[in-house]
């Protein structure tokens, strides 16, 4: 399954050194998805480099748009973290569309993606 992994980025105005360290939590729970055999999907991801491109001030403009376009193409969702109007909004589109929406990572089932794949 490709599991969207969403949670907190810059909630509450939260400047650079908090919003890498909310990164580093997303990152750390998709390794964790796709250690289950999943691949994940990180809105924010997709995001950042079409507004470092883009610039800062284009952040409003392109990063829900991005996160919620993927979100539509995704099989299920992890929420992860505290609030978040963004990662709420992303839940809402796997609620909406009846799919699974995971509180826990123990909550996953295992996939069939094999992580120790070489190329």
């Amino acid at each position: 399954m490709l599991i969207m992994v969403a949670g907190p980025y810059s909630t509450g105005g939260a400047d650079s050194v908090q919003r890498a360290a909310n990164l580093t939590v997303l990152n750390e729970a998709a390794l964790r998805v796709f250690r289950r055999g999943h691949i994940p999907v990180i809105g924010v991801n997709a995001a950042l480099p079409i507004i470092a491109v883009a610039g800062d001030t284009s952040y409003d403009e392109i990063m829900m748009p991005v996160s919620l376009a993927l979100a539509e193409r995704c099989d299920a969702c992890l929420r992860i973290g505290g609030p978040s109007a963004g990662a709420d909004a992303e839940v809402e589109r796997f609620q909406g569309r009846g799919l699974p929406v995971y509180r826990s990572l123990d909550d996953i089932p295992l996939g069939s993606v094999d992580s120790t794949a070489t190329s």
